[in-house]
């Protein structure tokens, strides 16, 4: 298999910590020593057989960050946008090179560079399987993960009749996609145990992807096959799942268990580090009296002092401080439009 690392994401809800040139999988949000794009590569290494089998597509702001990040990658192996249209017009773009250098019965993996996974052995058993499924069903084997709340951030993938069992693992088709839902939809899809989350990974043989996109999607494919990633900014601005995924029939889902999280936002740090700590600490705080709030400092000989606190987020990061109510980290990103409207503090951003 050939997996592709998606990289080219903003991240604006870690911002200040994320910045245009900084972006969220340029971090190491965990405690580790790895930022999440290099965690990534370390995680997919073994299935790409090295990195001669492993890619990346980026954007061309973040070209110089990624070639920091991963000296081992091959330069024939970075896909570099001319300007980013979402996630469809990447998939196809990298879909098509990696046809055109391996032949269409490459099987080719997508994976977004800012993810969380606590598993590496069930990641690569899921991987495999889905690998299996994708070659046996000639369709798109896309990893769903096991809900352990109504989440209302995430899209949801209800499974249908079950396609068979590829490598250990039970393979459904899928029934539907559905976006982001509210809370009493969500609670219901919890409460039917046929539904999981969209990770957003998925496993495919290149050419029948392809000839799905042809069919789905042409407005994106076409130009693509006509004038290569030169006619980027002309191409339509969608995500894979509108282009493709509500549409195709070829779509196969494996419930999957491993620990995984998006890390969407400040709110995901507590998730993965949370301890019998009042607070999450990654950086020298001394508090009184305060409770349940989230501290970050880039430079470690600063001091955060906080008094009587409950349930923020602090993060400290160059000239910029943050303060936000954890359930108003969403709203990061209407403050970022405001920064860009002012000259004094565009560059911020």
């Amino acid at each position: 298999m050939i997996p592709v690392i998606l990289a080219g994401g903003k991240g604006e809800r870690f911002w200040p910590l994320s910045r245009k040139l900084r972006p969220k999988q340029f971090l190491n949000l965990d405690g580790s020593d790895r930022s999440l794009l290099q965690a990534t590569a370390d995680r997919l290494l073994k299935l790409a057989g090295g990195w001669s089998g492993l890619w990346v597509i980026t954007a061309a702001h973040l070209e110089v960050g990624v070639k920091e990040q991963l000296p081992d990658l091959p330069a024939e192996n970075l896909l570099v946008e001319v300007e980013g249209r979402d996630t469809a017009p990447a998939v196809a773009w990298a879909t098509l090179e990696i046809a055109r250098r391996h032949g269409e019965d490459a099987v080719v993996g997508f994976f977004p560079a800012d993810h969380w996974i606590g598993e590496q052995e069930g990641f690569e058993q899921t991987i495999k399987a889905a690998e299996a499924l994708a070659v046996t069903q000639q369709g798109i084997a896309t990893l769903g993960i096991a809900p352990v709340y109504p989440a209302i951030g995430y899209g949801y993938i209800e499974q249908g009749e079950r396609a068979g069992s590829f490598a250990g693992l039970d393979g459904y088709r899928v029934s539907r996609f559905t976006e982001k839902p509210d809370l009493a939809t969500a609670e219901q899809f919890l409460a039917t145990g046929r539904f999981s989350w969209n990770g957003g990974m998925f496993v495919f043989p290149a050419g029948m992807l392809l000839a799905e996109l042809e069919q789905h999607a042409p407005e994106i494919l076409l130009p693509l096959r006509q004038y290569g990633s030169e006619i980027y900014p002309k191409l339509p601005k969608l995500s894979i799942d509108y282009a493709l995924m509500e549409k195709t029939d070829r779509a196969y889902v494996l419930p999957v268990s491993f620990p995984w999280d998006d890390l969407g936002d400040w709110n995901a740090i507590e998730r993965l580090l949370k301890s019998e700590s009042p607070n999450v600490e990654l950086a020298q705080h001394v508090g009184l009296d305060t409770q349940g709030s989230l501290l970050y400092a880039t430079d470690q000989a600063e001091l955060i002092v906080t008094i009587g606190l409950e349930d923020l987020v602090v993060v400290r990061d160059g000239n910029v401080t943050l303060v936000v109510r954890k359930d108003r980290t969403q709203d990061i990103k209407q403050v970022l439009k405001q920064l860009q409207q002012d000259p004094n503090w565009s560059k911020l951003l």
